[in-house]
């Protein structure tokens, strides 16, 4: 489903997914006997067997990453915070020498990290991307398709230092709730909230129960606040909080270090 900032951006890639995509991609899985028939209608591109995969992962989602996911992104935040000072302070070398040591080791110029076997993978010039990972059962994955050479591998590494649980950051502190509702208003207090997800405008109108204006609006003041980021995707724009809202948003108020 790609690298999409959102669960219906996902699920849109997969319902418009070239048939040979599919194909490829069940080429690989082993499924129940009774599953055949309809793994099958999948691969071959079947609408109505389509729009079941699509429910199915949007239930899944529904159970097994919205309730984690407010504490995952906080975490993810905190992660890039301390990757950009490390890059600040030591440019790519310190980083790479701090990438989940010592499961990860650089000796330059080669990275080393775990695999199921021996495997020299040489980048030629298309370069590395590392993801920190919330959910993955492994502590390190190299993941990469030695039939496609034009996308570059990624290195998956763990991004939590305490398990997840599915309590919120608004849930935690109803004290601070109420504080960062008095400094914003509650609606853009609730707008900042929803970016803790990540969301576009449009999402970000649905979930407030405002128009897509007024939306945008509170966007500007967030973003001009340095509170959120705000990038191009598509046709579309992705709002994102920043480690200056994830604070803001714990305790409800800013304060000196």
């Amino acid at each position: 489903m790609g690298d999409v900032p959102s669960l219906d951006h996902a699920v849109d890639n997969l319902l418009h997914a070239p048939v040979s995509r599919l194909r490829r991609e069940f080429e690989g899985l082993d499924f129940h006997l009774g599953h055949l028939p309809w793994a099958r209608r999948v691969s071959e591109g079947d609408r109505d067997a389509r729009r079941e995969l699509a429910e199915a992962v949007r239930a899944c989602h529904r159970l097994t990453v919205e309730p984690y996911w407010h504490r995952g992104r906080a975490e993810l935040i905190a992660l890039s915070a301390r990757c950009a000072n490390l890059m600040l302070g030591g440019g790519i070398d310190l980083l790479l020498r701090s990438v989940c040591a010592p499961l990860v080791r650089w000796r330059p110029p080669v990275l080393e990290a775990p695999y199921p076997r021996r495997v020299e993978v040489r980048l030629q010039g298309r370069g590395l991307i590392i993801t920190p990972t919330v959910f993955s059962k492994h502590p390190v994955s190299l993941l990469w398709d030695p039939l496609d050479t034009a996308q570059p591998p990624r290195l998956t590494v763990p991004a939590l230092r305490r398990p997840l649980t599915g309590t919120e950051p608004a849930e935690a502190d109803g004290a601070a709730v109420r504080n960062l509702e008095s400094l914003l208003g509650r609606t853009r207090a609730a707008a900042l909230h929803v970016t803790a997800e990540g969301c576009t405008t449009s999402e970000m109108a649905r979930r407030l129960n405002v128009t897509a204006a007024a939306a945008s609006q509170h966007a500007t003041v967030l973003r001009n606040t340095d509170l959120i980021t705000t990038s191009r995707r598509g046709g579309s724009v992705l709002h994102l909080i920043t480690p200056l809202g994830l604070a803001l948003l714990r305790t409800g108020a800013l304060t000196e270090p």
